[in-house]
């Protein structure tokens, strides 16, 4: 009984919070004077719509769901870790670096090097909170939030002294080198059955 509880509290929460959303932003577009039930067709056709809108939708939640994990994980254990998106951010600067440096090298080698880099910079920029708060017992939320502010602060640096392209002024890396001629040419079957 006790588990039949527990099961459905883990599903009635997430759907009771989710009317609440759809209520009380219902309640705002019918403020504005538009009609709630378009609003939500046109959110669910831009999201779910066709294979472009799921990709979009897929691309901006995996960094929520990674952000999320990253919260939980160390809650778990009775830590309460907001430095994910500091360690995030090196973890990204870590698989920067290798696919820019290991470009030339066959494609799942720079992939798996790449994950592991990020897993290792991320971690690192985590250690540092850690044993502060293991060896001072500095306050790990005030950490991790400080560490966030040096991570983005720290992330300016390389991106307009290392890894820009020579002569550009956007804020952004140099392109990554392209996968061989082997790869591109090869077709893959179409997703779904829709033609690619």
């Amino acid at each position: 009984m006790r588990r039949l509880c527990r099961a459905l509290a883990a599903l009635l929460i997430p759907a009771a919070s989710l009317v609440v959303a759809l209520i009380a932003v219902a309640g705002l577009v019918l403020t504005i004077g538009e009609d709630p039930g378009r609003a939500l067709l046109a959110l669910l056709r831009g999201a779910l719509g066709d294979l472009e809108g799921i990709g979009y939708t897929l691309f901006y939640a995996t960094n929520y769901v990674f952000a999320g994990l990253a919260v939980a994980l160390p809650f778990q254990a009775g830590l309460f870790n907001i430095g994910g998106e500091g360690q995030a951010a090196l973890g990204g600067l870590g698989a920067t670096l290798v696919v820019l440096a290991l470009g030339d090298m066959p494609a799942p080698l720079v992939l798996a090097v790449a994950v592991v880099a990020a897993a290792g910079f991320g971690a690192a920029w985590a250690f540092v909170p850690a044993v502060l708060q293991a060896r001072r017992g500095s306050h790990l939320v005030i950490a991790t939030i400080m560490f966030n502010f040096i991570a983005t602060a720290l992330m300016t640096w390389p991106l307009f002294k290392v890894l820009i392209a020579p002569g550009q002024s956007a804020l952004e890396t140099r392109t990554f080198p392209a996968p061989p001629a082997s790869m591109r040419s090869r077709r893959r079957p179409p997703a779904y059955g829709c033609r690619g």
